[in-house]
């Protein structure tokens, strides 16, 4: 009795141990995301910083702006898209609830925006995009309602409340990449 005892009170500080390993990674990934997304608003007017001429050398490489006729300005473009489409994805991989899967919408038009702001040969920028929506809306909207379908049909002949129902239909990986996996 007394080694299962001792086995038990083993299995116990391991579990605790690891609870606490846990808990503070997840802690340390909260206070990061908060972080970025607090600075978003620096991130944003990193524009300014960028010279008001036609060419511009980074350490990257040289940046030829051709549509806008200035960097500058090539860049707060890039900014107003790019902030967007980072705060959205991460409302994307952090949300839990069971319609998240709505996001992909606007994550995919500030892509397209994105990809838009850096091509120099569209000249309607932001015109178009809808068209190239429509095959992702017409896959999300009807998947989400089906979702909701299913849950109030549950609420009616259960006596589930919605939260549970939103746990039922929760997806949760464990890590990152499986977050993005489950996608593709």
């Amino acid at each position: 009795m007394e080694k299962l005892q001792h086995k038990l009170t083993k299995e116990n500080l391991k579990s605790q141990h690891t609870d606490k390993k846990f808990y503070n990674r997840k802690i340390l990934t909260g206070s990061i995301i908060a972080s970025f997304i607090a600075s978003t608003p620096f991130l944003f007017y990193l524009y300014e910083y960028v010279p008001t001429t036609e060419s511009w050398e980074t350490i990257f490489g040289t940046y030829k702006s051709i549509q806008y006729g200035d960097a500058n300005v090539a860049m707060w473009v890039l900014s107003m898209k790019v902030i967007p489409l980072i705060l959205s994805l991460i409302w994307f991989f952090t949300c839990r609830h069971w319609w998240y899967h709505v996001l992909i919408i606007p994550i995919t038009m500030f892509s397209f925006q994105c990809i838009g702001a850096l091509n120099d040969d569209i000249i309607f920028m932001d015109e178009f995009h809808i068209i190239y929506l429509l095959p992702i809306m017409a896959f999300i909207f009807p998947s989400i309602y089906l979702i909701r379908a299913k849950m109030f049909s549950k609420i009616n002949d259960a006596d589930k409340t919605m939260e549970e129902l939103e746990e039922e239909f929760m997806i949760k990986p464990k890590t990152l990449w499986g977050k993005i996996s489950q996608y593709f």
